[in-house]
């Protein structure tokens, strides 16, 4: 270990979200538009952003440090990585690493829930891949998100390994930071690590992932409670990811210590054996749509939330489910808001202009799963290129967002319809404000997620409303066909047994 030279330290990332139910596959394409980021570009794009490559870059005020920001992939969670994508991107990753090192660290933003079509395992992939690349002798950090679906491989090729602790995910800096200490104070030999991991036989409902909600809320408690005990570095709660059939789905536990194998073993031991106990009540169930509509109407206040989970746009939907907007119409629900990606209609708006009546339809034109496109008539309020900007409190962190084109229709019944030429979550109040929309004196907001559209909304809504929808993120596993996941597993095997 490099003890008293300068460290060379190497900021590198791909983050992809895969849902094997999804209908779009994620190509090298989708990758290049959403934006590849190289060298100092990182800096501008993360370095004041709440993301977990802002904690990495954190250091780079760090006496004896010499921090060199590399290259970062990122793209909205949706459909299988293709092939050619991640060899492409990957092998981009890797040539940075050998043409500029030699390293004492690398430090390597990644999601956890990445799936290649011929990597089921592909954050694992990656790691070994590095590890490979520069050898035992230099120290890997990574940074996941709280839904990855854990391998032993993503283990045992990486020196430090944490998660966020937060759903929706308002702590990705500072995770990003504790792991970046983390190898700083392994490569300088002041600590040394020890892992312990444990997996559960669980798929835990998309419905009873939010931290602050019971059962996980225990969790998350006892993890912050263990990390403040003597030689513990570092505790992470992995929530798994339910909608990618591979072998590794599911709920799982690390814990760091420092030099003592034994008290790693014990407390990740305990945390699976309490989650384990806890296993009933991570079953959920979402409110039926003409229910919470009807709710959200008689509701005193506003803005009411309804969250689409069928097209949870941070679980690899396509975002232009229309089963909300249909029944909204027939029910006639006015002062809504409700996004729907269909580059189509909007290459129609800006052909029609802004002020021009306009009658369109939109949405469902993914697959049947979504819905059928959905007839509305309005005036064109507002085009754009979709780019806009938030500092303030978002899913995973992120600053800079990238809907594509966009049109901003107001319908003859009062419903807002905000059409994009990306899939995007509904993450940001800013995505509203950019286009000319108060979200503060809305009736109704849909919003397409679970989790993730809370920190931006929950401050703001008199109440929020997760939905039964159909889609490929639907809550109801029953709908989905697993054919790699372990077995047996609960919910699926209710008879699963356990022991940590």
């Amino acid at each position: 270990m490099n003890k008293s030279s300068s460290l060379r330290i190497a900021v590198t990332g791909f983050h992809h979200e895969s849902n094997t139910f999804a209908p779009v596959p994620a190509t090298l394409e989708q990758f290049i538009a959403a934006g590849l980021v190289d060298g100092d570009e990182l800096v501008h794009v993360y370095g004041e952003s709440q993301a977990t490559l802002g904690g990495f870059l954190e250091i780079r005020g760090m006496p004896d440090t010499e921090v060199v920001p590399l290259f970062h992939a990122n793209l909205n969670p949706m459909g299988t990585i293709t092939e050619e994508a991640f060899e492409t991107l990957i092998n981009r990753m890797l040539d940075g690493l050998k043409a500029q090192g030699p390293w004492d660290v690398v430090l390597l933003a990644l999601h956890g829930a990445a799936v290649a079509a011929h990597q089921h395992d592909a954050d694992g992939e990656i790691i070994e891949r590095v590890r490979r690349l520069v050898g035992n002798d230099v120290v890997i950090g990574v940074a996941l998100d709280m839904h990855a679906n854990v391998s032993n491989r993503m283990v045992t090729n990486s020196t430090v390994i944490n998660s966020y602790l937060t759903n929706p995910h308002v702590d990705p800096r500072m995770r990003g930071r504790q792991v970046a200490d983390l190898a700083i104070a392994t490569a300088r030999g002041s600590i040394r690590p020890k892992i312990a991991f444990s997996a559960l036989p669980v798929a835990i409902n998309i419905l009873r992932q939010g931290t602050e909600d019971m059962p996980m809320r225990e969790l998350i408690e006892i993890a912050n409670e263990m990390q403040r005990r003597p030689n513990v570095l570092s505790v992470s709660v992995f929530e798994g990811f339910p909608y990618a059939d591979v072998e590794e789905l599911g709920m799982s536990f690390i814990v760091i210590t420092d030099d003592d194998p034994a008290l790693a073993d014990d407390l990740v031991k305990s945390l699976a054996t309490t989650a384990w106990n806890l296993r009933s009540e991570f079953l959920g169930h979402g409110v039926e749509i003409e229910k919470a509509l009807r709710r959200a109407d008689l509701s005193a206040s506003g803005p009411v939330v309804l969250l689409d989970v069928g097209d949870n746009v941070g679980g690899g939907s396509p975002a232009d489910s229309t089963h909300v907007l249909a029944v909204a119409q027939r029910l006639n629900t006015r002062n809504l808001f409700h996004s729907v990606c269909d580059p189509a209609s909007v290459t129609e708006c800006e052909i029609a202009g802004i002020g021009a009546q306009i009658t369109l339809k939109v949405g469902g034109k993914t697959d049947k799963l979504h819905g059928s496109p959905v007839q509305i008539t309005g005036v064109i309020m507002h085009l754009d290129d979709g780019c806009f900007e938030d500092t303030g409190v978002t899913h995973g962190g992120f600053r800079f967002f990238n809907a594509g084109p966009r049109a901003l229709v107001h319908t003859e019944n009062d419903q807002y319809i905000l059409l994009t030429s990306r899939a995007m979550g509904n993450t940001s109040r800013a995505e509203l404000t950019s286009a000319g929309i108060d979200p503060n004196s809305l009736k109704v907001i849909v919003a397409k997620g679970v989790h993730s559209p809370r920190g931006a909304f929950e401050p703001i809504a008199s109440e929020m409303i997760q939905l039964n929808t159909p889609g490929c993120t639907s809550a109801d596993f029953s709908s989905l066909v697993y054919n790699f996941r372990r077995r047996p597993m609960f919910p699926f095997e209710p008879e699963t047994t356990f022991t940590a």
